[in-house]
């Protein structure tokens, strides 16, 4: 049976500008880092990503690693792309990475140009696309110079391989560094991908304002501390979870359950029920709630939980009183 997209899937999203740009983004993206590799359900996948686009996150983002096992997520996305979304891809962004192990031998990790210009070729293959929206250089290299790694990126776009660049999981100092290379090299940058959540907020520090200082736009991944903010966590450790399952993916490691962590957990859930919230959605808005935020993303693994996520969007304010008690439990 043939998808067709919903005629209203634009009137509950919200859009945010990207940074200085003339892009907008869904305030809610979807990540496939999870879920996707060829170790889960094609149809279940297919569920989750005509259900996102039903509801307006026009936003879908991967890595050429992303599975298990790597590349299967491009792989499995190109497949529904061609199936399902190709008649609407003027309607899609589409971001993918590199700069993690991807293959053997000495080009295949890290911020090379021959290897973000490969990899980059790669993943344009395995999902069917002539071009990608953001190409994103996924973590710094301490070894290439990054003048090289920026050049690279310069040169994706003038390629026509991808419109706009993007780094991630960068520094407040090396992200600036990055910006006036690419800014003088004029591909400026359009997006910051960190890591941010409740649990891990050191993009407060500067890098948040050296983001808005530069133009810069900023979408965090990982804003459930990958499902530790919801309430799955809440009684321990529950069978068939991340922590439990060692997908062996980047999930979240049992070690990282603690109890002091559980314990703060059901305090924010307590506050996110008097919001007339779930813990998870409240811990989505408490990110959406600065406006320097372009975007947040989600992962899933069911279709479900998309609908739950983006009822976030129904309450981003938060009072005084709330972030003043949200910053005693995480002390």
């Amino acid at each position: 049976m043939n998808y067709l997209a919903k005629p209203e899937r634009y009137q509950n999203m919200q859009y945010r500008r990207c940074g200085k740009s003339g892009l907008m983004l869904p305030a809610v993206s979807l990540g496939l880092w999870h879920n996707f590799g060829h170790i889960d359900k094609l149809e279940n996948m297919r569920n989750i990503l005509r259900l996102a686009f039903d509801s307006g996150v026009t936003h879908f983002d991967l890595a050429n690693n992303y599975g298990p096992p790597p590349g299967s997520a491009e792989e499995n996305f190109g497949t529904i792309f061609k199936h399902d979304f190709k008649s609407y891809r003027d309607e899609l962004i589409i971001s993918t990475k590199a700069g993690w192990g991807m293959w053997d031998g000495p080009y295949g990790d890290w911020g090379s140009k021959k290897y973000l210009v490969a990899s980059l070729d790669q993943s344009l293959k395995r999902m069917g696309l002539d071009y990608v929206d953001i190409f994103y250089h996924h973590r710094p290299d301490p070894e290439t110079p990054l003048e090289e790694t920026m050049t690279a990126l310069d040169l994706i776009v003038r390629q026509g391989k991808a419109l706009y660049v993007g780094i991630s999981s960068y520094q407040p100092e090396e992200s600036a560094k990055a910006f006036e290379i690419l800014k003088d090299l004029g591909t400026p940058c359009l997006i910051h991908q960190p890591k941010y959540s409740m649990f891990d907020r050191w993009v407060e520090d500067s890098l948040l304002d050296t983001l808005e200082g530069y133009g810069v736009g900023c979408i965090p991944f990982s804003p459930l501390a990958q499902g530790l903010l919801t309430n799955k966590y809440l009684k321990g450790i529950p069978e068939g979870s991340r922590a439990a399952a060692h997908r062996g993916n980047g999930a979240i490691d049992e070690g990282e359950v603690t109890e002091a962590k559980i314990a703060k957990v059901r305090l924010l859930n307590e506050l996110a029920v008097n919001r007339g919230q779930d813990l998870a959605q409240m811990a989505l808005s408490w990110i959406l709630k600065d406006k320097r935020i372009t975007s947040v993303l989600i992962g899933v693994s069911k279709p479900e939980q998309v609908t739950d996520s983006l009822r976030c969007l129904e309450n981003i304010n938060f009072t005084n009183d709330e972030l003043a008690r949200i910053n005693e439990i995480l002390k």
